[in-house]
């Protein structure tokens, strides 16, 4: 009585002999925990659960443009039945793949002539257009799209929360630049402090979005921004949840 491993090298066989173009396949082989089926199957549904079932006993089909198809028996179901499943394609960055729509495998019959126009009409044109598409995706961005950094700003503010809820800076500290974005967020320049300062009068709501206009307009113009506090707080009560807060009315200014 055939083995399955003789049961699946006959089949794989059969089927590359019957495939388009000239396909060749390898001794069966099993997966390991290095070299896994389920992030080697190009497929997203139902193949791809099944390549992760158990150590799947599989066999490789080599054939033109790079082209890699994996063969391995139904491991639940109709008995008879073997998957065929496209591979992943070996040389490309992970960018080149990952917005190209899996190609898919399919469930076929263990009757190879059958299994062959099943592959050649419902598999290899999928996959054909999916290495095309990785393809081009290498040829017009080899390079990931990785985010670069910003450059260093020639100049920053640090702006600091004080115990009294007023966000400030010390006037010395302050880029001559950045008057004019302070003045329209609606800090006011206190000479007896010697600083730039946005009252805690203001409501939680008005003061985010005065932060958060300072921030943007500074930052637009190189400036770095950077935040701290006068005295140490604990997280519980740090003062970024003074931006948390819903609008309430304005209260009077001082």
């Amino acid at each position: 009585m055939p083995t399955p491993h003789d049961e699946l090298s006959a089949f794989a066989t059969a089927l590359a002999a019957r495939l388009p173009g000239t396909w060749t396949s390898t001794p069966p082989q099993v997966d390991d925990a290095s070299c896994s089926l389920i992030v080697r199957v190009w497929d997203v549904g139902h193949i791809n659960w099944a390549a992760g079932y158990d150590s799947m006993l599989h066999v490789l089909l080599d054939g033109p443009d790079r082209q890699q198809l994996c063969v391995f028996k139904r491991p639940v179901g109709r008995g008879g039945e073997f998957l065929v499943t496209p591979m992943h394609p070996t040389g490309f960055k992970p960018h080149h793949v990952e917005s190209v729509d899996a190609p898919n495998g399919i469930v076929v019959p263990d009757n190879p002539l059958r299994a062959a126009a099943d592959v050649t009409r419902r598999v290899l044109p999928r996959y054909e257009a999916a290495l095309d598409a990785v393809r081009h995706h290498a040829r017009i961005q080899p390079e990931p799209p990785y985010r670069r950094p910003a450059p260093e700003p020639a100049q920053t503010l640090t702006l600091i929360w004080y115990p009294d809820g007023v966000v400030g800076a010390p006037v010395k500290s302050v880029p001559k630049d950045a008057y004019d974005v302070l003045y329209i967020c609606n800090f006011q320049y206190r000479t007896h402090e010697a600083a730039f300062a946005l009252p805690a009068s203001y409501s939680r709501a008005e003061r985010a979005n005065f932060l958060h206009a300072t921030v943007r307009l500074l930052t637009a113009q190189g400036i770095g921004v950077n935040f701290r506090h006068a005295t140490p707080v604990t997280p519980a009560v740090a003062a970024p949840h003074l931006l948390t807060a819903t609008a309430t009315p304005a209260a009077q200014r001082r």
